[in-house]
């Protein structure tokens, strides 16, 4: 997917359509039946630096940036009604948008205005703007208007197809024209979509990956990154076998977006090498045109997972208390020192350094560090209780640490997502179960996933992965099932 690298710096690019069309998925055909702890790196995006979440910087967007996780596509763009729901309950965090192409099926997009592309971005979506304009002259449902033209086939005289060559160009001109009508700036990729065709037809492939490398030239010179979606058994198919034996005969996008509807949702296909577009060049359309519902609100989608630049990836944490570690796999019990048959039993010093750390932090602890589970901690503690809704014990329980471990914004996090809200999320996950283990590292991924939807399910909420403010409530409540 999109590459927010400087365009002028490729990627290291080391390296038939027929029954095709219903098992790889075509895109168009059918219609696809802000907070510093939020969960994407925060830094600032320019157009010729890397790609981190997109941005919007004097009211022009920069988009997708470094990202991995799911996204959806659909041909008319949602209301922002729609859009907004989908945030805060959908695993969804990128959506592809028809910005131009005659070709297209949703020619007429009533939603999609420059305030509806910064409002998206704002809200932390990243952007696939596509195009659908000349298809393959090999194509059989094109073209669909009287208006729509399909690639010029004809060879020239030294048997290069610079005539759809042109026609490329042509095609990323008025996109890069469409995209900054709608404020997506320089750095942002635009995808060209190529419908499935007759893989085996010489001057159908050499044509269409002719105007494709138009495509990608033009907007290298436009300064916009080059992406380019097909049938993987057709289009990403010529380009991979291109890249492999004619390196030096087309300018290969710099990232690729396969269809392919084999339900798996990552970027791999058995039709094309592993080494291409990798790392960080490759979205994989791995359902078709379907309805899906979330917080009551259906749209007919297809469904994709994106790995584009770096991933997802988090900021260090800000050393908290002079460096006391407060990232922990099992948060257990602690109480005050007890004594046994075998002698003093005394929590352990460095669990309760983490808890001195985090109260003090919210207010609630005010002296050293010790490590010691001694009276001022069983003060803190039970004022954390007593103010959160919990009985006063001397006991401090996981559903204790839970509490505190989540507490602050309750800003949507979901797959992809990076950053302190997610260390949050992965420190309380470790203390609602002692199976949980999982790492914290600041970004949310299938590990995380795991957990949410496993803890969603123990708490009787529906096991989306998507941790909202309905769910952080729970978080907070130290809610365990």
């Amino acid at each position: 997917m999109p590459r927010q690298t400087s365009p002028r710096v490729r990627l290291a690019l080391a390296g038939a359509l027929s029954g095709a069309l219903a098992t790889t998925g075509v895109l168009a055909l059918v219609p696809l039946a802000s907070a510093a702890d939020q969960g994407s790196a925060s830094a600032p995006t320019s157009s010729t630096g890397d790609r981190r979440a997109p941005t919007v910087e004097e009211g022009q967007v920069v988009t997708p940036g470094d990202f991995t996780g799911y996204g959806f596509d659909q041909c008319l763009a949602p209301t922002q009604k729609s859009m907004n729901t989908w945030w805060r309950t959908s695993p969804f965090s990128a959506v592809g948008i028809y910005i131009s192409g005659k070709s297209r099926a949703c020619r007429d997009q009533p939603n999609l205005t420059p305030t509806w592309v910064v409002k998206q971005a704002t809200k932390g979506w990243r952007l696939l703007p596509i195009t659908l304009g000349p298809q393959a002259s090999c194509q059989p449902r094109f073209p669909r208007y009287d208006d729509d033209v399909t690639i010029d086939p004809r060879p020239g005289k030294n048997g290069q197809y610079v005539k759809a060559l042109k026609m490329g160009r042509r095609e990323a001109v008025s996109a890069v024209a469409a995209a900054k009508a709608l404020k997506i700036a320089e750095g942002s990729t635009l995808w060209y979509d190529l419908e499935g065709f007759d893989h085996n037809n010489t001057a159908c492939r050499e044509s269409a990956l002719s105007f494709l490398s138009g495509w990608t030239q033009k907007l290298h010179r436009l300064d916009y990154v080059s992406g380019v979606y097909s049938s993987v058994s057709s289009g990403i198919k010529a380009l991979d076998d291109a890249r492999v034996s004619r390196p030096d005969r087309f300018e290969l996008p710099d990232a690729i977006w396969l269809a392919r509807w084999d339900g798996v949702a990552n970027t791999s296909s058995s039709y094309i090498r592993e080494d291409g577009w990798r790392p960080g060049g490759r979205v994989k359309q791995y359902r078709g045109g379907h309805d899906e519902t979330w917080g009551g609100v259906r749209i007919n989608i297809d469904s994709n997972f994106l790995d584009l630049g770096k991933g997802s990836t988090a900021r260090p944490a800000a050393e908290m208390c002079g460096g006391t570690r407060v990232n922990y796999t099992s948060y257990e019990l602690l109480r005050p020192p007890r004594e046994t048959s075998g002698g003093t039993k005394k929590s352990d010093p460095d669990k309760v350094a983490a808890l001195q750390c985090l109260l003090k932090q919210r207010g609630y602890f005010d002296t050293d560090i010790t490590g010691t589970y001694g009276g001022r901690v069983v003060t803190a503690t039970k004022a954390w209780q007593r103010d959160h809704g919990f009985a006063e014990q001397d006991l401090w329980s996981r559903k204790h640490w839970m509490s505190l471990l989540a507490s602050g914004s309750k800003v949507t996090t979901k797959y992809g997502s990076s950053g302190d809200a997610v260390r949050r999320l992965q420190r309380a996950l470790n203390a609602a179960s002692p199976k949980a283990r999982v790492v914290v590292t600041g970004v949310y991924g299938p590990a995380v996933e795991t957990a949410v939807k496993d803890w969603q399910e123990r708490v009787g909420m529906g096991a989306s992965g998507v941790v909202n403010a309905k769910t952080w409530k729970k978080l907070q409540a130290g809610a365990r099932g």
